[in-house]
Order: structure tokens, then C-alpha cells, then sequence
């Protein structure tokens, strides 16, 4: 995975606030990094989380890499603001109390695993996001959620119920499990 300068990183959360910010206000000016740096042009996973006073605010993203990075925080950074249902559409007087987070995902891996015992036993606390899949259902957490449920069967558990299936869904070994790694930054 490529790592980004502490340059980049700026003018990636510089780019997701000034998305926002011109969807709120159509006379705001979208400016985008130019020339464009190499990493930005990259197909890459991603992901924008709002937080409000150290809350979850919007959370939206991508985890397959079918689009240039720049795009996806362009389009994450929207959706993240108003078109994650578990909130209401950020408004323009919140955007100053905001902070923007962004996470850049490595491509994901399926694991194999016998049993429940085993699947835990492979995942990586505060490392690994975890994607659940099966029967059209799918959730992912990503590897900062660990910090709020630090226990593995917790964490499974939220992550199965997150997807609308039942709670020890990730036990069995039909549902598919992935994980990937991200590298995170905020404002």
C-alpha cells in the first residue's frame, strides 16, 4: 500500500471538507489538488466518517477499488454527509463542528476458517477491518471500530446485526469473512 505524504493526506481531507462545503453552499469553489499526485489516481477502497464532539456523525464508503481515490473521497465525502441513513443530512451550520476522518483500505483477503474458535483466533484487533457477507447480506467495520468493541465475539456479533443477520452469523463457516488494513488520518 502506498503511503501518503503528510501533504497528501491535507489536501485529501482539504478535498473531502471543500466537497461538503460546495454541496452546501453551490457558490463554494471545488478545488482539487493540481497536478494530481500519483496515489490520488490510484483505484483504491475508501472510506469518510464525520464525527461530532468525538461522535459518529456519517460514515459512507467503498470497499472495492473501482475508482480513482480522488473520486471516491469526492463521492464518499457527499454521501458520508447526506446519504447515510442512520443519520439526517449534515447542515450547513454543522460543518464547522465536524471532523473529517479518512480511511484508505488495502484490498481485501477472504479468510478460511473451520469454526468460530478459528476465525477469531485470525483476526487482528485494531488492525484488521472485517467485511461479513452471505446471502446478499454484507457489513464491514473498519479496524477503528475495534477501539468501541475491542471484544472479538462483541465486535463479530455488532458486525453480524449491522448486516441484518443473526448475531452468531459469523460462526458459521458459510458466511464469508474478509479483512483488510487501512491507513487512517483526520483533521
Amino acid at each position: 500500500m502506498t503511503q501518503l505524504t503528510p501533504e497528501e493526506k491535507k489536501a485529501l481531507l482539504e478535498l473531502a471538507r471543500g466537497t461538503i462545503a460546495a454541496c452546501l453552499d453551490p457558490g463554494h469553489p471545488l478545488k482539487r489538488p493540481e497536478p494530481l499526485p500519483e496515489p490520488f489516481t490510484e483505484k483504491r477502497g475508501c472510506f469518510v466518517s464525520l464525527h461530532e464532539k468525538g461522535q459518529l456523525r456519517g460514515c459512507i464508503g467503498t470497499i472495492e477499488a473501482t475508482h480513482p481515490l480522488i473520486d471516491g473521497i469526492e463521492e464518499n465525502a457527499k454521501n458520508a454527509a447526506f446519504c447515510d441513513p442512520r443519520f439526517s443530512p449534515l447542515k450547513k451550520e454543522e460543518l464547522d463542528r465536524v471532523d473529517i476522518e479518512i480511511s484508505i483500505l488495502t484490498e481485501p483477503r477472504v479468510l478460511r476458517f473451520t469454526d468460530g474458535e478459528d476465525l477469531k483466533r485470525q483476526l487482528i484487533p485494531g488492525v484488521h477491518g472485517v467485511i461479513l457477507s452471505r446471502g446478499g447480506r454484507r457489513a464491514t467495520f473498519l479496524p477503528q471500530v475495534w477501539d468501541q468493541l475491542p471484544d472479538k465475539d462483541l465486535f463479530l456479533e455488532h458486525l453480524c446485526r449491522k448486516a441484518g443477520m443473526e448475531p452468531d452469523c459469523w460462526r458459521d463457516t458459510k458466511t464469508t469473512v474478509a479483512v483488510y488494513e487501512v491507513e487512517h488520518f483526520s483533521e
